[in-house]
């Protein structure tokens, strides 16, 4: 079982090294995670875009140039067309977004012609160290769909179960969160929770065991549990939260974050490739992380 970060740290170091092709790469944040990265032996590193920006950066930091291959190209667009076609083309190859929007590095990532597009939806997962958790606590989905129905929560099920798969939890407990703990048939996410159990049940989503619904306390705290009279074994060790919507994935995540000092790793799942798509915000800790968990899952599909 993982119980820290550097768990999974280690468990990526265990492999052979893999290729993180970074798109617009002059970001102070993004290198010194990618650094990190390249010393620990985890990853060798592209760094695509504008040459002269991306070694002034090296040169802020105070790295190594020599432990950097750069692909030079001015244009930000080009720069991350050229970034997934290098990834979609070679074996154990990963993206990563450096100084360019969200919205450009994804449009090239989901082109038909090169890009990683797959039938799977695209959903962000992440891995949280939480202090008074004990064991690493996964949780989906809090930066891609906005509003998913029952068949788009499966979905974002099914890339997160992948994702625990890699990392070594055989048969991830998921629990399906809403705000109270009983069907409710004016509570969506609740009857989305029932549906989902039931599948899971008649082997439509398997290789991880459904619970839920479920309120976030009794999903992770027993004693919560039991005293509201819930005897599910699954409350308190649920290893994957399914939120019910973007805003309550979106401020759980943060307030994990920013109120409770947790440490992170996400990616983004359901492409071929995994896509390491990190918030401005989020440390450069938090970036190696994500790097650490994106080599670890780079040849699932």
């Amino acid at each position: 079982m993982l119980k820290t970060m550097q768990d999974l740290v280690l468990k990526a170091k265990e492999l052979e090294p893999k290729t993180l092709v970074v798109a617009v790469a002059n970001d102070h944040h993004v290198l010194d995670a990618v650094n990190k990265a390249v010393q620990e032996g985890i990853i060798k590193a592209i760094l695509v875009g504008d040459n002269q920006l991306i070694s002034e950066t090296i040169d802020d930091l105070g790295l190594n140039r020599d432990d950097f291959d750069i692909l030079h190209i001015v244009d930000k667009v080009q720069a991350c067309e050229e970034a997934v076609k290098l990834v979609s083309q070679n074996k154990g190859y990963f993206l990563m977004k450096g100084y360019v929007d969200t919205a450009v590095i994804l449009r090239a990532a989901l082109d038909k012609d090169y890009g990683l597009r797959t039938k799977n939806r695209l959903s962000h997962v992440s891995i949280m160290e939480i202090s008074s958790y004990h064991k690493l606590l996964m949780m989906t989905d809090g930066a891609m769909n906005i509003d998913p129905d029952v068949d788009t929560k499966q979905e974002i099920i099914e890339n997160a179960v992948k994702i625990a798969h890699a990392i070594g939890i055989e048969e991830p407990n998921v629990g399906c969160i809403a705000a109270v703990e009983k069907v409710n048939p004016k509570m969506t996410a609740t009857l989305d929770a029932e549906k989902l159990v039931k599948r899971n049940q008649n082997d439509l989503i398997t290789g991880c065991k459904i619970g839920g619904p479920f309120g976030l306390d009794n999903a992770i705290d027993k004693d919560a549990a039991e005293h509201k009279g819930i005897h599910d074994p699954m409350a308190g060790e649920v290893d994957l939260l399914l939120m019910p919507q973007i805003e309550s994935g979106n401020v759980f995540y943060k307030s994990m974050m920013f109120l409770a000092g947790a440490k992170s790793a996400s990616v983004i799942a359901g492409a071929k490739k995994p896509i390491v798509l990190t918030s401005r915000a989020d440390s450069t800790e938090s970036k190696f992380y994500s790097i650490a968990l994106s080599a670890l899952v780079a040849d699932l599909q």
